[in-house]
């Protein structure tokens, strides 16, 4: 299987494990090791950007208080089940600090706390989605969930990461293959 690095999983109405039901994941790194992703549509109830920024030493006591509303409020993804405590920011590729994996020409992944700086004071991303923790397979895992039909693969939009809210992400992410809810089995075409 050739590699879905940049690509999103959407998870299968039948999906076993209740961690990932009707998740979308942006697969950030796939290869013979194994196969890393962040859950990008399941917010963490009740924890905002500025909860993260008040737990980190930022030199100043003050500066998350001055922070606009926009930035304060912003939502912090449930990334997945492995290194809850971590964070990653996926963010549009015009940053770069140096410790960026670059996972397309339009789309990055940062887990430093210098991505987390310019976010709050910049010079900011165009566009970014804050995280805590990630999804990991082992070498094949991923491969065999979807040939068992426990995934659909659907490439890449920058839109339905960064502008699609996140509540109608499952279904955009269905709409982009022409399925709805309705309309998707979850028996596999094979015969």
């Amino acid at each position: 299987m050739k590699s879905l690095e940049g690509q999103f999983l959407v998870a299968m109405p039948d999906m076993a494990d209740e961690r990932f039901a009707e998740s979308v994941i942006l697969i950030v790194g796939h290869g013979e090791e194994g196969a890393m992703g962040l859950v990008v549509n399941h917010e963490l109830a009740n924890l905002r950007f500025a909860d993260i920024l008040d737990e980190l030493d930022l030199g100043d006591p003050d500066a998350v208080i001055r922070l606009p509303d926009d930035i304060r409020d912003r939502a912090v993804m449930r990334g997945g089940p492995v290194e809850k405590g971590r964070g990653f920011v996926l963010h549009s590729g015009d940053y770069n600090s140096g410790n960026t994996y670059k996972i397309t020409e339009e789309i990055g992944l940062t887990a430093t706390l210098d991505i987390l700086k310019a976010m709050a004071f910049g010079p900011a991303p165009q566009a970014a989605l804050f995280a805590l923790g990630c999804c990991g397979w082992s070498p094949g895992q991923l491969e065999d969930e979807i040939s068992a039909n426990g995934w659909l693969t659907v490439p890449f939009q920058r839109d339905l990461l960064f502008e699609v809210p996140v509540e109608r992400r499952y279904d955009e992410a269905l709409a982009s293959l022409n399925i709805t809810r309705a309309t998707l089995s979850t028996e596999a075409g094979h015969g």
